[in-house]
């Protein structure tokens, strides 16, 4: 609710301000949204391109540790106590 109130308080400014053109009202709705998108975006702190690529290189790196690890746990035989 309290987001298309939002957008509607906007737009009832708008109309105030007498933006009644289409170009301006069209920019203005583009600026509104734009900027909604960008506290989004912010909001979830998305990892750049880098440490993204970083990320992986990492857990490809866990992952070859693992089946390395799993290889030599097959071969580890279990010896009898006598």
């Amino acid at each position: 609710m309290s987001k298309s109130k939002f957008v509607i308080d906007r737009l009832s400014k708008l109309f105030e301000q007498g933006l009644i053109s289409y170009k301006d009202l069209n920019n203005e709705i583009l600026n509104i949204l734009k900027s909604k998108k960008d506290e989004i975006i912010f909001k979830l702190d998305l990892p750049t391109k880098e440490e993204f690529e970083i990320l992986k290189k990492r857990i490809d790196l866990l992952e070859k540790k693992i089946e390395l690890l799993r290889k030599n746990k097959k071969k580890i035989k279990k010896v009898k106590k006598s």
